[in-house]
């Protein structure tokens, strides 16, 4: 049970984060959390195709962070049209 809230607080803090650094940042917490998981697995994907692959907790939160900035990267693109 733990490891599910320490999951979820770790997708919250990637979504806050790329938000952040995207200029939105104002994302309630359920999509953030939304926006973090499925980052998390896009910059996972994405490290694993330049060869890193994140071993540790920093190693996550950055991936997670770099895969839900590409995400809103993507999203707004494709909002705009």
């Amino acid at each position: 049970m733990l490891h599910w809230v320490i999951t979820l607080a770790i997708c919250a803090l990637c979504g806050f984060l790329a938000g952040c650094f995207m200029g939105g940042g104002k994302n309630g917490l359920l999509v953030n959390i939304i926006l973090g998981l499925v980052g998390g697995f896009v910059g996972r994907f994405v490290f694993g195709l330049i060869g890193f692959s994140a071993t540790n907790l920093i190693g996550e939160i950055i991936s997670g962070v770099v895969g839900t900035c590409i995400l809103i990267a993507v999203g707004r693109f494709f909002m705009k049209k």
